[in-house]
């Protein structure tokens, strides 16, 4: 995953206008993959990334919740994933909040003034996309700022021949 090799001078010159990169993380893999991708881009355009991790509210009526302590163990699990991927890398901060992840992603998206959000997709299909729907696609879709969603689980074949 190394999309940048190879690079033409008009697009190094792209990189380097993304000067905040946010990175909503999940702590799948599949966002891992995205945070690896986004300390690329924010080390090659001396960028500084925020990492964002959302306590997805369940659905229903309002319930009590100890979001305290959830948000607590959603920082400390964010900060040391930080300090072991990013470490003094780059420049990087942690947010956590509670909510609909997409409403979320792109409301800290604006409020930090993100040039570039860089995300992990999940490859859902069919019935569970309907059912579960899709983050990724609702922030592709309503952002201010170009957004790199990264699929992991796609084959280099089908990377190519969607494009």
């Amino acid at each position: 995953m190394r999309p940048c090799v190879g690079a033409g001078p008009g697009e190094t010159e792209q990189m380097s206008q993304f000067k905040k990169i946010l990175c909503p993380l999940d702590f799948d893999k599949n966002s891992l993959l995205a945070l690896r991708l986004a300390l690329e881009l924010a080390q090659k355009g001396k960028a500084k990334l925020r990492l964002l991790h959302v306590l997805a509210m369940p659905p229903g009526p309002e319930v009590a919740l100890p979001f305290g302590k959830m948000e607590a163990d959603a920082r400390t699990k964010l900060e040391r994933l930080a300090r072991q991927r990013i470490g003094g890398k780059a420049g990087y901060e942690v947010t956590v909040t509670m909510g609909d992840p997409g409403i979320e992603i792109l409301q800290a998206a604006k409020r930090w003034g993100a040039n570039l959000i860089v995300m992990a997709t999940h490859g859902r299909k069919g019935l569970r996309h309907l059912v579960l729907g899709s983050v990724a696609e609702h922030v592709v879709r309503a952002a201010r700022c170009p957004v790199l969603t990264v699929n992991p689980t796609a084959t280099p074949g089908a990377r190519s021949r969607n494009r």
